[in-house]
Order: structure tokens, then sequence, then C-alpha cells
């Protein structure tokens, strides 16, 4: 827990020097959709598909896969103020038995949804934190943990420049309840994001997460870069992009190699 403190409170004291009031002609460039297309804490109702295929998996069989689907809605409530995120797994984990056969369980895994709220909110940067809860939904006991969990999120996006955007996601949840016979969790994960502007909406990326369970001392540091085009349609921001993942630090039944394929829409009304 010490080190989740001191890692939330390194990244609170450096996004929050960018909190600064910007220059008009900055906040005019910085304010466009290609910058805030992904941007987390956006003034605008959302929706998002993300799928990671995760083709190599440490400490498991050769031809042990997993693959992610997640359906994300985001609402903005009380003028921006606060954003409600809840976001829904689709899994499919696929394990060889002893004799090569993959055998694949597929279904729901355990629902998520944090409410935050931007306690700094403007054309340039946006902080938030506020409660997590995860909902014990999955299909398959192999799907999710079967237990309530809940903590807290912290995000930050800063998009000063017109070119180069970046942030950051701290989560931290542990069980609280739920099926007394599953493992009790306490798990934490950063996700820095940063994004360089090509021009013409086109953009090079990294959102990699990097997970930490604090009960079994398992871990995966990704680093990421990939590639994505932002394209407005009338009063829709389309996002879509594609991005390899590789872990350079890994213990436990963790990702190896996965790559992060998705699309995003903004309703700016």
């Amino acid at each position: 827990m010490k080190k989740l403190l001191l890692l939330f409170s390194t990244m609170f004291c450096l996004v929050s020097g960018f909190a600064q009031e910007t220059k008009p002609e900055e906040k005019s460039a910085a304010s466009s959709s290609e910058a805030q297309a992904n941007n987390p804490l956006a003034n605008m109702t959302a929706l998002s598909f993300q799928n990671y295929y995760m083709p190599k998996l440490s400490d498991a069989p050769d031809d042990a896969y997993m693959n992610t689907f997640w359906v994300r809605f985001a609402k903005p409530v009380a003028k921006g103020k606060l954003l409600l995120r809840a976001s829904m797994p689709i899994s499919t984990i696929g394990m060889p038995n002893q004799f090569g056969v993959v055998n694949t369980t597929s279904g729901l895994g355990d629902m998520n949804a944090f409410l935050s709220y931007n306690f700094v909110s403007n054309e340039t940067t946006t902080m938030g934190i506020g409660p997590s809860i995860t909902a014990p939904t999955a299909s398959d006991d192999a799907l999710g943990t079967g237990k309530w969990q809940g903590g807290f999120a912290f995000v930050a996006f800063v998009a000063k420049s017109p070119v180069f955007q970046f942030g950051g996601l701290i989560t931290w949840q542990a069980s609280f309840a739920g099926e007394s016979d599953r493992k009790d969790t306490n798990l934490a994960a950063i996700q820095p994001f940063y994004f360089w502007q090509l021009g013409k909406g086109t953009y090079l990326r990294g959102a990699p997460i990097w997970v930490l369970n604090l009960k079994d001392d398992s871990y995966s540091v990704p680093f990421a870069l990939g590639i994505g085009k932002v394209v407005k349609m009338g009063d829709t921001v389309f996002n879509l992009y594609v991005e390899p993942q590789y872990s350079v630090y890994v213990k436990g039944v963790q990702p190896v190699f996965q790559v992060l394929a998705g699309v995003n829409l903004q309703f700016m009304k």
C-alpha cells in the first residue's frame, strides 16, 4: 500500500504542475477534436470498444492465450463536474489440456464503474478523482473474481500542446464481499498515456496498463507504441487505433505480448 500511495502522490504532483492558465492561442489549438479525442474526462458522452488480444502469456503453456473485449460508456453530469464511466468485459481464455487440445472459456467478466469528480477542468487540463466499484458479474468462475471490489480512480489529461498530449490513470481496488471460497483481491494499476499528433487526424499513441497484484505479488509492466486516426463526422468524433504492447517486466500469469485495437466515439451534442 505504501508503494501505491507513493506512486499516486508522485503522479498527482507531476500533473498538478501543468494545471496553470495557458495563453489564448494555446487553448484554441489544444481544445481541437484531435487533441481531445483521447481525453477520458472530456465533457462529452462517449462510447468505446476495445479489444486486447494476448497470444503470449507468462507462466503458462505455449498455446495458452487470452482475449478481452471491453465495452465502455461515459456520461458527464452536473455540467461536466462529474463523469460516470461503466465498463463491461467479454473475455475468452484458451488453455491447452494434457493432450495439447486448447479448450476455451468465453463469457462476461466483472463489470466496473467509477465516478470522477473533476476538480480541475479547463480547455487544456482535466483532473479527476472518485470512487470505483467492481461487481462479480462474470458468467464463469475463470472469467472473474467472484468478489465485490471497491477502491478509487485518479485520472489526469494534459493537452496544452496541439502536438503532444499526455496523462495517466491510477486505480486501486480490494475485495470486501462476495463468495467466501474465492480468493480475496488487492489490485493496483497505473496507465500512463501519451499521444503525438502527426497532422490530419493521424497520431502516434501509447496507453499501456501496468498491473500490480498486491495479493499474490504478480505484475505486468508493458510498453506500447501504436497509431491512430481521428475523424469528425457531424457531431461525432471517431477515434480508431491499433497498439502493440510488450511487457518488459512480468511475473505470474500475465500477458507478455498483446495487441490493443479499438474505436472511441465522442458525441459532441
